[in-house]
């Protein structure tokens, strides 16, 4: 945001004056400076800022920019809330917080991930991606960061493939390449994907709406995450939901995530990526069984739980 918007909802925030008990916010890219006594919460949902700032930001100075508002945010908060124990770790050793100031109000998938049946309505909306009906193909939702490691995705797949062209699977990566505010990786993926001529089988469909994403996620024969590092992971969680088996990374928040409930792999080592995906997309009974496993896991995390904890916290500072 400009220093003028800053400004702006700066002056918003102060006309209330003493009416405010407590101030959100649910991210920490949406914070900005507040004047008011108001006891202020912000969400950090996860520290690659910090981890690895030079997969995040294209420039030195957005790097600075958002490191001094991060620190800002961090100090003048009354409570961090977070999304996961080990985001909570790591924010806690970060900025040296005590532990009863930071608290995990998990993510949880919307009511609306669930099985979409093939049919009509399913084969249309592929469609409209180019994406054939009866298409095997492996899926990624997410950025187009570098930190989302889809370069290790895209050599695995490649060494996959060159031993299975009989199985004809495509790679799907969904993600906004165009209008990511974070550093992108679209061209370098672009001339990966050249050198390895895969242009025919990996594609990227751009920004896909949560009301088409469901079908995404069910007709894919598996979903995988391949990322550096994850405070949350929240496609492994809408995919469990819609019934699609999930590979993801063994970094991050990610094992504790999917728990039992997936494959994990070193994010790395692309030949041990390639053998989950050998694993999945030949062994009919167990892609079967990590797909049950999923859908159990994904119950597990409620948005009804999670408001309670945050009701819990926002009463308890204001009083």
């Amino acid at each position: 945001r400009s220093l003028l918007d800053l400004w702006r909802m700066r002056r918003a925030v102060a006309a209330w004056g003493e009416k405010l008990d407590v101030f959100y916010f649910p991210a920490d890219y949406t914070y900005f400076p507040v004047s008011t006594p108001a006891r202020v919460i912000v969400t950090k949902h996860d520290m690659t800022d910090r981890r690895m700032p030079e997969l995040l930001f294209p420039n030195w100075k957005s790097r600075l920019f958002w490191d001094a508002k991060i620190r800002l945010a961090m100090r003048r908060s009354d409570m961090i809330f977070t999304v996961s124990e080990t985001s909570r770790r790591d924010i806690i050793d970060a900025f040296r917080l005590p532990g009863e100031c930071v608290r995990v109000v998990a993510d949880a998938v919307d009511p609306s991930f669930v099985p979409a049946a093939r049919g009509t309505e399913r084969t249309a909306i592929l469609a409209k991606y180019g994406i054939r009906d009866d298409e095997r193909f492996v899926l990624y939702v997410g950025g187009i960061s570098p930190h989302k490691n889809l370069e290790t995705l895209i050599l695995a797949f490649e060494r996959w493939s060159r031993t299975n062209a009989k199985l004809d699977v495509s790679l799907i990566l969904v993600g906004d390449y165009a209008a990511d505010v974070f550093h992108s990786s679209f061209n370098a993926l672009q001339g990966l994907i050249a050198t390895h001529s895969l242009g025919a089988s990996v594609r990227f469909p751009g920004f896909v709406p949560d009301a088409d994403l469901r079908h995404f996620y069910s007709a894919a024969d598996c979903l995988v995450l391949p990322s550096f590092y994850e405070g949350f992971g929240l496609p492994v969680l809408e995919a469990m939901a819609c019934g699609t088996a999930v590979i993801a990374s063994n970094a991050g928040a990610l094992p504790e995530v999917v728990a039992d409930a997936g494959l994990l792999f070193d994010p790395h080592l692309p030949d041990e990526l390639a053998e989950c995906l050998g694993r999945v997309l030949s062994d009919e009974s167990l892609r079967l069984e990590l797909v049950e496993r999923g859908k159990l896991r994904s119950r597990q995390f409620t948005w009804e739980a999670s408001a309670r904890v945050a009701i819990e916290a926002f009463e308890q500072l204001a009083r």
